[in-house]
């Protein structure tokens, strides 16, 4: 698509579809085409198309030495969000779609999720192990409003006394606090709502169908005051875009019961970068050099990094800012003070049908 012409996609956060890197020819609509025939047909990447993902299982290892999590489960691949910054994006380019709006338009959909998981739970090898919810993209996307995959699987590990710790930028998760109120009781369940920014505005271009920050807020008190362990995680910190309302977005989320907190700076792996530029170009072109520039601050004169370790925390002067500026403001309101932890001690797999065969003899003498 020529950004001359088509600079903003209404509900979305790519303004085009990036050419995979792993296929050897691209399309890319020309003024000419809209004229003609394919006006309609681009059209139709404005609608969310769901695709049967039919993966057989479920639980994913993670391999990674800086990301806090070991399992994790996701109902959905690729995410309607359409979030300009996410360092998902990439993750679609492996099934052959672009990481801009196919990205946030074709969504796989593992429909057999919660099938797949108590499967994962009742394997002997499987030992009660935390599980992480959204490690890549959304668990709590549009789309899980009607198909409710996220909320079954919550119920199977509230069946199994399963922990997991879940982050989401969707206020939809408050939808589900009968199941984590129970998972509460034993240490169960902890949620993290994700705000980038509190600037509504900001974040209808920047972050398209993700909950409004004063609704994000709003789920987060509903968690709170149920007696869900709740956080903030400020992520991403975007240099020279958000990375001033930190001590904002700790004091409101404080405010509104959360008991944690973390940050992460941006990331721009691969494709990502591109659609990020494209976004500023489109939503801040009078700031753009300002905004990629901050970027180069944190990430040692680059755009990114993809060193273990440094990815997830930047480097440089103004990457130590942005983390003094963390530290005290959690300090001040006193965010991360008690080490909540979730228990894998109640972990139990639920009788299966079969399983009165197993009585042993005198058992089986006292029936008699």
């Amino acid at each position: 698509m020529s950004r001359e012409f088509r600079k903003d996609i209404r509900g979305r956060g790519a303004s085009s579809n990036r050419a995979n890197r792993f296929l050897s020819t691209h399309f890319e609509a020309t003024e000419e085409d809209y004229d003609n025939y394919l006006l309609e047909e681009e059209r139709s990447l404005l609608s969310t198309e769901l695709i049967k993902d039919t993966s057989r299982t479920l639980v994913t290892k993670n391999s990674s030495p800086d990301v806090g999590f070991e399992y994790s489960i996701n109902c959905y691949r690729g995410c309607e969000h359409g979030c300009a910054y996410c360092y998902a994006r990439p993750t679609h380019e492996y099934l052959g779609y672009s990481a801009g709006l196919d990205f946030e338009s074709k969504i796989h959909v593992k429909y057999e999720a919660p099938v797949l998981l108590r499967e994962a739970l009742l394997k002997k090898s499987w030992h009660g192990q935390i599980l992480f919810m959204s490690g890549v993209t959304d668990c709590y996307q549009p789309i899980e409003r009607k198909l409710k995959l996220t909320r079954q699987c919550l119920e199977v590990l509230s069946e199994f006394k399963n922990p997991v710790s879940i982050i989401t930028k969707n206020a939809l998760v408050s939808r589900d606090i009968d199941i984590l109120q129970d998972m509460a009781q034993w240490n169960g369940c902890m949620v993290f709502l994700s705000i980038t920014t509190l600037d509504a505005d900001l974040a209808r271009s920047l972050e398209t169908r993700t909950s409004t920050p004063s609704a994000k807020l709003a789920a987060l008190k509903a968690l709170s005051d149920t007696g869900i362990p709740t956080g903030v995680n400020v992520a991403p910190v975007i240099p020279g875009l958000t990375d001033q309302e930190i001590p904002k977005i700790l004091k409101a989320a404080k405010a509104c019961g959360a008991q944690m907190a973390g940050f992460v700076p941006l990331r721009l792996p691969g494709a990502v970068l591109p659609v990020f530029e494209e976004w500023v170009r489109t939503h801040r072109p009078l700031r753009y050099d300002k905004i990629m520039s901050a970027v180069k601050d944190i990430r040692e004169g680059k755009l990114n990094s993809a060193e273990f370790g440094d990815r997830m925390r930047g480097s440089g002067p103004r990457a130590e800012q942005i983390r003094n500026l963390f530290k005290l403001t959690t300090r001040t309101l006193g965010l991360n003070e008690k080490d909540i932890k979730l228990s894998s001690a109640y972990f139990k797999r639920p009788p299966q049908t079969g399983d009165q065969l197993s009585f042993g003899l005198d058992e089986l003498v006292s029936l008699v």
